[in-house]
């Protein structure tokens, strides 16, 4: 169920129940982009369970189509899909190994064949929350944030892969390192990762 919220005097926040629905409300944006409202919208930001729509000429007329949408929980348009080779040697693989109850090389093997899909970006210009992980397999967060991780490190944390764009702290169970450069602010657009993109992990 959709629940649209007034978010100034131009857009609104349309709340969903979880992220698989923002990747099929995404996928309803992209079916529709050429409709007169939405072509016209100055910017669409996904969160894990919610939508902004910013620059909204008609908002009445907008929210009023927005919530006649039927949306297929778990679809989503096909995206481009973006390759990440990984090394995964990372400080924490061995404690999922022994979360999910199987050994390291089952870990790398399970990883690396799922279907990762970036639902929203956050925390650092670049980081995407790269949905990958089922409900048997959800990962917690250290206990501890390590105060510095480097720059490439992969991550999970609950039903989430994370690559660090750059040097910072984070919380996250790390798995392993890519030499892949998520943020270039040279490259348009920089972020490498955005909602909708598919990922494939490579091991090296």
């Amino acid at each position: 169920m959709l629940r649209i919220l007034p978010s100034g005097p131009r857009a609104f926040l349309v709340e969903v129940e979880n992220d698989s629905q923002v990747l099929s409300l995404l996928n309803e944006v992209a079916n529709r982009a050429t409709t007169s409202w939405i072509k016209h919208v100055v910017d669409i930001v996904p969160g894990e369970r919610t939508v902004l729509f910013d620059g909204v000429a008609d908002l009445n007329a907008a929210q009023a189509d927005v919530q006649s949408w039927q949306l297929q929980v778990g679809q989503a348009g096909p995206g481009m899909t973006v390759e990440v080779e990984c090394r995964y040697d990372g400080p924490d693989l061995d404690r999922v190994a022994e979360l999910w109850q199987m050994s390291s090389e089952d870990v790398v093997n399970y990883h690396s064949r799922l279907l990762h899909r970036v639902v929203f970006c956050g925390f650092a210009p670049g980081f995407a929350y790269i949905r990958s992980l089922d409900e048997n397999h959800m990962v917690p967060r250290r206990a501890s944030p390590r105060p510095n991780v480097a720059a490439g490190s992969v991550g999970l944390a609950r039903s989430y892969t994370g690559i660090y764009p750059r040097p910072s702290p984070g919380g996250w169970q790390l798995i392993g390192r890519s030499d892949t450069r998520i943020w270039d602010e040279k490259r348009e657009p920089p972020a490498l990762l955005t909602p909708g993109t598919r990922v494939t992990f490579i091991p090296i």
